[in-house]
């Protein structure tokens, strides 16, 4: 394994702006503004300035904004040569549909092989990337997926998408729609009136007799009701959409629908450390006071149209599964746990490395390492992922020692 004092060597690196252009064939504009005709991707690459590499790692979330996120900035310091580049969709998920996103990681692969010149890829998914690059080589391998669960495009059996050579999923989540169901405020009866509530479902009010550490009785109706409050967004969503396409107006076929979502922040995790236990911080998630994130406007999932809720927020529908996937990665991967992250917490990791189906396979966990490896206690946590991360590319020749 690559020592701590390897992992530390710094090199000096570029971090190179550029931009992901190809033709855009949606039929309806996905983002505001922007030249009509062309999906753009921001990206960056780092690349180190005394270490060429055939080798680029691949980061890409759904909604971006990673660019500079401490491991990204840390593996180019060690002599990886890394590229971040945005989806479409950056800083803004509403009108979000996963298999759009898999549309641009798709361009960005080939802009990497073909312009940039890199004989190797290795996937990068980080937190919500996670998903994303497992659905993304799942696809590459064996395209299946013919349209978004609304049954709009793209068809990804026609994209040409080149399979990744390696994969890392690091601090990653099962799925968008598998976290945002364990997150739902299974309290809310009524998603027009959010303040009709079941209080014994409620973990904010004080008055709730069910107080941590919660009960597996309790633990499972609040499992329950969270299923089936997603599920019952689902039904009205897929009601709504046919009423649209249905209606005979014009441009009926691409109409939408735009609605919030109240309480998507309600995880029993971050309440009770018994629960997925891990070095988290009780009280508290990784935006903030989760009974205060739980009805602002940064919460998770919280602006969605009908398209965009089946493919990203859908319990049953959506396709961008890391466990649903897993079994039909055919590349060596590894994946890395932080004991100490409140958004993917253990038993996310666990069921990540347990789907995948390759036999080459390694899970590192890294205990008191939080979600973003922010702070200053944080920085030998990092040191040690990259350490973990650069011993791997090394046995798997995606990096020289």
């Amino acid at each position: 394994m690559t020592t701590t004092a390897e992992a530390t060597v710094k090199f000096e690196y570029d971090r190179i702006p550029y931009l992901v252009a190809y033709q855009n064939d949606s039929a309806v504009r996905d983002v505001y503004g922007g030249v009509a005709e062309l999906v753009v991707l921001e990206s960056y690459l780092l690349r180190p300035k005394t270490k060429p590499s055939d080798t680029v790692l691949v980061f890409m979330h759904p909604i971006g904004g990673g660019a500079y996120l401490p491991m990204i900035n840390a593996l180019a310091r060690a002599g990886h040569h890394v590229i971040y580049c945005n989806s479409r969709f950056r800083g803004t998920d509403s009108a979000l549909l996963m298999e759009k996103v898999v549309e641009d990681l798709g361009e960005c692969i080939k802009d990497a092989k073909h312009r940039l010149g890199y004989a190797k890829v290795v996937l990068a998914g980080w937190s919500g990337g996670g998903s994303l690059s497992a659905f993304y080589q799942q696809q590459a391998q064996h395209p299946t997926i013919t349209a978004s669960p609304s049954g709009d495009g793209p068809d990804l059996t026609e994209l040409g998408l080149i399979p990744a050579d390696g994969l890392m999923l690091l601090a990653a989540h099962i799925s968008r729609h598998g976290t945002l169901t364990e997150w739902l405020d299974a309290s809310i009866l009524d998603e027009s009136d959010p303040a009709r509530r079941d209080p014994e479902l409620d973990l904010y009010n004080p008055d709730n007799p069910n107080q941590p550490p919660y009960t597996a009785e309790f633990l499972e109706r609040y499992r329950q009701a969270q299923i089936a409050r997603n599920r019952r967004i689902t039904k009205w969503v897929k009601e709504k959409l046919t009423e649209l396409k249905s209606s005979g107006a014009p441009g009926a076929d691409v109409a939408e629908f735009a609605f919030v979502v109240h309480g998507t922040m309600a995880d029993p995790r971050w309440l009770d450390p018994t629960v997925d236990p891990n070095e988290r911080t009780p009280g508290t998630c990784y935006l903030g006071d989760p009974q205060v994130v739980n009805m602002s406007p940064v919460g998770l999932a919280r602006f969605c149209t009908l398209r965009s809720w089946l493919s990203q927020w859908s319990y049953d529908d959506a396709h961008g599964d890391a466990v649903a996937c897993g079994p039909d990665i055919a590349v060596p991967s590894l994946v890395i746990g932080n004991l100490a992250d409140d958004a993917c917490t253990p038993s996310h990791t666990r069921r990540i490395f347990e789907a995948i189906g390759h036999p080459d396979k390694e899970i590192h966990e890294i205990p008191g390492a939080n979600h973003y490896y922010a702070g200053p206690d944080q920085r030998d946590k990092l040191r040690q992922a990259v350490g973990i991360v650069t011993d791997w590319l090394v046995r798997h020749d995606f990096a020289r020692p």
